[in-house]
């Protein structure tokens, strides 16, 4: 076990995270400034949070675990009581049995440990310990005071009376001291912050004839968590209004913006579209969190087999790498993923992008406004003339970007961008339906990924499931097409799936987090002759299976025989 921060340091060090002069440096500067060197370490983002926590897991030789994100139920967490919990940094999490799991900051605090064994042995119990972050320790101990506990002190001093004045719209000035008192901007910040902990993607806030409802979309599934008195909602959009720049007194048509907060030290963007309905106006916040690293792609899910086709497709000098499927299934940060890939000082890369959603250091990005005239199409005009290497463009959506985007891989620029259709193959006809030439885009296109994403199944709760012989069935013969590279570990005779039955890590959903699942054509000669003829569907499908193409059927099912996701989630994501 680690007693300093010295041996700390010399493990970064000796796992290459960290160079020995950087060690040096900080373990300086921490004791001119009296802080430790993690700390210094983090905010200059030399190591993340979960990388660190990672490292003083393995010194410390107990198991680390995220509590971010993770509902813990009422009984496990009333086991240590809030305050001994904030003052010893530790929380209960999970109760399995007579065994008590606590997560703590600093498992060298015998104090803190003498507290626990005290309360454990008093409830019966025995306590297994964990590492965690002090970012996991401060979105968990707010569920002491769940979300409704906070809205309804925050709505105990807004008064009726109060908040009816802004939604009768009594007068712009009225309405503007309303949005601006304490209780409604804490009320709004309560619901933001609960969906950053809750690992939500968008925030959806919506009138009904009695109530308002706050619904959270947490791994592409939409939650109802919150229901509010139906006189609070003119204010609450208000301050929403307020906070994004927009009109406050137009209400007949969606209006659009963004916001920025620094939530626990963290700088979270939330892009906000509002939109008139029938019981009043609704609002939906999407999350975007600029601090979050890119992932990398085995980390997203990608098979070894895929991985090394974007390899040797993202060498290329220039051409074109599409990216589809429909909205939320992945595709920007699988697009950032490529970016990060290609990344290097000798090369100038420039994005276009609707919004920005990760800010990445060494990558030039340019954000459209469409209101004052620049659009994708305009926009890549002038990054034609910024000398690029390498340019993202957010969304292939109209016939003049098309065109503009052929050109510049003609000019010898390498091009990524992303369009919505069902599928991989669905991507070349729809560049050509845009007004892409077919002798052109045969020439330009290198590769096409086409990205679902799967719920993952919460690893604490799985367990192997029946399956009706129908689906057995169906099953079994995308499999026996699967070519046998994809099938390695897995037991093709005997198909077993597995679900997640429900726990206190995932809420009882069974699962956590979410997967990506992809289909790729790469472009070889035999399918560009095929494009150059006008792209004929079918004539693609029947040479696929020279280059070991898999269905996005296949893939999902892969993961589900490989216990990652669900055969459910399967069928969600794609048909077979």
């Amino acid at each position: 076990m680690y007693q300093n921060q010295d041996q700390l340091l010399e493990q970064l060090v000796r796992g290459t995270i960290i160079t020995q002069d950087v060690a040096n440096d900080v373990k300086k500067r921490a004791l001119d400034g009296k802080q430790r060197p993690e700390q210094l370490l983090m905010a200059e983002g030399k190591i993340s949070e979960d990388a660190l926590l990672e490292v003083k897991a393995k010194l410390l030789n107990i198991p680390s675990i995220d509590l971010r994100g993770l509902q813990i139920p009422k009984q496990v967490l009333n086991l240590i009581p809030r305050e001994v919990a904030e003052n010893y940094q530790m929380v209960p999490f999970e109760q399995q049995g007579t065994e008590l799991h606590v997560g703590m900051v600093n498992p060298q605090d015998f104090k803190a440990v003498e507290a626990v064994e005290f309360l454990a042995q008093k409830a019966d119990l025995k306590v297994r310990y964990y590492l965690i972050s002090e970012d996991g320790l401060k979105v968990t101990l707010r569920q002491y005071r769940e979300i409704g506990e906070e809205a309804e002190e925050a709505l105990s001093h807004i008064g009726q009376k109060t908040a009816v004045v802004a939604a009768d719209e009594a007068s712009l000035q009225e309405m503007e001291q309303v949005i601006k008192s304490a209780p409604v901007s804490k009320m709004v910040l309560v619901i933001l912050r609960h969906a950053i902990d809750g690992r939500a993607s968008d925030v959806h806030i919506e009138p009904t004839l009695k109530d308002t409802k706050v619904r959270y979309r947490i791994d592409g599934i939409l939650r109802t968590s919150l229901v509010l008195p139906k006189y609070i909602h003119a204010a609450i959009i208000a301050r929403v209004k307020v906070l994004a720049n927009l009109k406050l007194d137009e209400t007949r048509k969606p209006q659009d913006g963004r916001i920025r907060l620094n939530i626990e030290g963290r700088d979270i963007d939330f892009r906000v579209s509002t939109l008139p309905l029938f019981e009043g106006e609704k609002v939906v916040l999407r999350i975007l969190d600029s601090t979050s690293s890119v992932p990398a792609l085995e980390k997203l899910g990608y098979h070894d087999v895929h991985i090394d086709t974007i390899n040797q497709n993202v060498k290329r000098p220039h051409g074109l790498i599409l990216l589809t499927g429909p909205t939320g299934s992945g595709k920007t940060t699988t697009l950032y993923t490529v970016l990060s890939m290609l990344n290097k000082d000798g090369t100038n890369i420039v994005t276009l992008e609707d919004p920005i959603e990760y800010y990445m250091s060494g990558v030039n990005q340019s954000q459209i406004n469409p209101e004052i005239g620049y659009s994708f199409a305009t926009g890549l005009r002038a990054i034609l003339r910024q000398d690029p290497n390498v340019i993202m463009v957010g969304e292939i959506r109209d016939k003049e970007t098309t065109e503009l985007v052929i050109h510049a891989s003609l000019t010898g620029h390498m091009i990524l961008s992303t369009l919505h259709t069902n599928d991989a193959l669905g991507a070349i006809p729809r560049m050509i339906d845009l007004g892409a030439e077919p002798f052109l885009l045969s020439s330009v296109i290198n590769l096409v990924i086409a990205q679902r994403l799967a719920r993952k199944i919460c690893p604490d709760c799985k367990t192997q499931t029946e399956i009706p012989a129908r689906l057995i069935k169906q099953a079994k013969e995308q499999i026996d097409r699967t070519p046998a590279k994809y099938l390695e570990g897995i037991n093709t005779t005997e198909l077993i799936f597995y679900k997640g039955k429900g726990c206190a890590r995932c809420g009882d959903l069974g699962y956590q987090g979410r997967t990506a699942v992809a289909e790729l054509i790469d472009i070889t000669p035999e399918i560009r002759e095929i494009i150059n003829r006008g792209g004929d569907r079918l004539e693609i499908e029947k040479v696929l299976p020279k280059q070991h193409f898999i269905s996005l059927a296949q893939a999902s099912l892969i993961k589900a025989l490989q216990g990652v996701t669900t055969l459910d989630e399967v069928l969600r994501i794609a048909s077979f």
